[in-house]
């Protein structure tokens, strides 16, 4: 066993991938498990909608064992870190020292998730923070990564189930990220060199879904709209 036992915070996206794939290859860390919050009412992943059954087909893919965390849908700040704290507890209770993440250059997310991890004596690792992201994009897909679209904001709905290749990047608008690392979109990687073999699914419909404005927005005006969402659903085979 490694010195330094760790458990990954995995969304099913390449931010993930590409984190973990360093993380393997340096082989400095023992990684026990996938971390990922699933709404208890959809059983999909919180953050954008992937069939739960389908995150499983890839853990296991990639070898690895995880650890569901059932979040209720939309749950408050409060909620939340309630929910996150039991579970950090028990993790580390079970063992684990460090816990890494996916996350490139948000400074203030950062800081919140080392906040939380303090209260516990947990310590994160980062390993693609403030890596060039288009530099990123590009090495996850010259690697042999294949990652496909399943959210995307609603002015990006046109690229909700690209599969994600040097094409797609060019055809980004320039303001947007090339990682989507302000929640432009969100991913689901499929195959790669870490894989046992390819995730296999089909696709399913669109749906655009709205969701309130967030509090620091609201009361400003009547510019103010909800936030529209373009989701592809993915269904296991």
């Amino acid at each position: 066993m490694l010195e330094k036992c760790a458990f990954f915070n995995w969304s099913g996206g390449k931010d993930s991938m590409l984190a973990y794939h360093y993380a393997f290859i340096k082989n400095e860390l023992d990684i026990g498990c996938f971390v990922t919050s699933i709404s208890t009412e959809f059983d999909r992943v919180s953050m954008h909608g992937l069939r739960a059954s389908l995150l499983r087909k890839q853990v296991a893919c990639l070898n690895q064992s995880l650890y569901e965390i059932r979040m209720p849908t939309m749950p408050g700040m409060e909620i939340y870190s309630e929910v996150m704290n039991q579970h950090l507890q028990f993790l580390k209770n079970e063992g684990y020292d460090y816990s890494c993440y996916g996350d490139i250059f948000l400074e203030d997310l950062r800081q919140y998730r080392e906040q939380q991890l303090a209260s516990h004596n947990i310590s994160g690792i980062f390993p693609i923070w403030k890596r060039n992201t288009k530099s990123l994009i590009s090495e996850f897909i010259d690697l042999g990564y294949k990652t496909i679209v399943v959210c995307a904001k609603e002015e990006l709905s046109e690229f909700c189930g690209r599969v994600i290749d040097h094409d797609f990047i060019k055809d980004l608008p320039a303001a947007i990220d090339p990682c989507g690392e302000h929640g432009e979109f969100h991913t689901f990687v499929f195959d790669g060199p870490l894989f046992s073999s390819p995730v296999k699914f089909s696709v399913g419909e669109k749906v655009i879904r709205e969701f309130p404005a967030p509090k620091s927005a609201q009361g400003v005006g009547d510019s103010v709209k909800a936030l529209g969402f373009c989701y592809l659903d993915l269904i296991d085979e």
